[in-house]
């Protein structure tokens, strides 16, 4: 097994983290954290990988075929439609927080405080 997408996923992540940690506006922490959670996509392609391995869902491939494991794409699926679903909530409360208070900066949301 290869390191590289490992470290490639590590490296998204992080740059992910950082934009989030030095945000001044709430819609760009909100794209870093997009972007944090699609690290999480090369992670699953990188478990998931077989080299010289097939689809699963052939009927005609002999028994002792190398496929691909379906477990891993049917969670990288999932980990796509969740991250889009967050995404757009985050988004939407971002526009209601724009509305009632005027700015997305967080240091100017005095209100929110506890």
């Amino acid at each position: 097994m290869r390191v590289l997408p490992f470290l490639v996923a590590g490296w998204i992540f992080l740059v992910g983290v950082y934009g989030m940690v030095t945000s001044r506006n709430v819609i760009h922490a909100i794209g870093c954290l997009a972007v944090a959670q699609s690290s999480t996509y090369v992670l699953l392609l990188a478990v998931g990988y077989r080299r010289a391995a097939t689809a699963p869902y052939f009927t005609d491939t002999p028994m002792r075929t190398r496929v691909v494991d379906p477990v891993v794409q049917a969670l990288a699926l999932t980990d796509v439609v969740v991250g889009a679903t967050v995404t757009a909530l985050l988004l939407a409360l971002a526009m209601q927080v724009r509305k009632r208070h005027g700015t997305v900066d967080p240091d100017a949301l005095t209100g929110l405080r506890g």
